[in-house]
């Protein structure tokens, strides 16, 4: 088999429309006033537009977009979020997975799940459920939710215990039936994967669970930036990638607005995964920024 899975995350969609002064209680209004005073100088709507429109030049089997869609979470967001979404392809073509931004106060993923479920289901279900599964070619694609509110200042995210049981179990059920097993999640999962208030709180409980049961390639977003770790799995390390917001205006290489290519293929019970990076170059270019091997 043979799949070629494109990864973009962190859009943070804007301009925010106005928000009423209700919407602004609590979270809301630390987020709005970061927006205002200069973080929509960060992600540039021309540059998405130009990330994206190479990505689906690259004619991809898949796209997995991994969260943080929109910024403070009001219903207005969604709408353009629908839309950004509509735009990439239907619902068999892009599987969506919650950020912490799309789940910024208790409404929000109510908001997120009206206007994107259709990208967020499994197959064979009718509503959004996670872990969820889709399989596509002899792959996977197994969509997890980190996305939780928290207290202003903190980014964190967690599965919870529902959620990680279920995980283990579909992990499991995967590769009994000789599945090759991509996990999408917005949070890096790792203990060292963020800083301290934004990580994923039970990282050490995702790396058991991978530790007994295995993947073949977990995609994050998050961070911004473009990053390749591994953690153990039971026949070996597990490649854990990051890729940069696909919105982010010119900082640091590994920061820049940028999406990956995985090429996956398995001939016999031998894997192969090479990632393609693709985006924003120091002239301004979209081009080939990197390639790796993973597996």
């Amino acid at each position: 088999m043979s799949f070629l899975l494109a990864h973009l995350s962190d859009p943070h969609l804007g301009p925010i429309p106005r928000p009423k002064l209700r919407e602004l209680a609590g979270k809301r209004l630390t987020g709005y006033v970061n927006w205002q005073r200069g973080r929509y100088l960060v992600h540039d709507m021309q540059m998405l537009e130009r990330i994206t429109a190479d990505m689906l030049g690259q004619n991809p089997d898949h796209v997995a977009l991994t969260g943080d869609l929109v910024n403070i979470g009001l219903e207005k967001e969604f709408v353009t979020a629908q839309r950004y979404v509509e735009r990439i392809g239907g619902p068999a073509f892009v599987s969506v997975i919650p950020g912490n931004h799309d789940a910024y106060v208790r409404s929000s993923y109510r908001y997120m799940a009206a206007s994107t479920a259709p990208w967020m289901t499994g197959d064979g279900a009718e509503t959004p459920a996670f872990p969820y599964v889709r399989i596509r070619d002899g792959v996977a694609l197994i969509g997890l939710s980190s996305g939780v509110p928290t207290a202003p200042l903190l980014a964190s995210g967690e599965l919870g215990d529902k959620q990680r049981r279920a995980f283990a179990r579909v992990l499991a059920e995967a590769k009994e039936a000789g599945l090759l097993r991509v996990v999408m999640i917005h949070h890096p999962p790792t203990r060292k994967g963020a800083s301290m208030g934004r990580g994923l709180r039970d990282a050490r409980d995702f790396e058991k669970i991978i530790a007994t049961h295995g993947a073949d390639l977990i995609i994050h977003g998050h961070n911004h930036r473009q990053s390749v770790v591994r953690i153990k799995g039971p026949e070996g390390d597990v490649p854990v990638v990051g890729v940069a917001s696909a919105s982010a205006l010119p900082g640091s290489p590994n920061h820049r607005a940028a999406y990956h290519l995985y090429r996956l293929s398995r001939t016999g019970s031998k894997t192969g995964i090479t990632m393609q990076v693709r985006g924003l170059l120091a002239s301004g270019a979209i081009g080939d920024v990197a390639t790796e091997t993973l597996a």
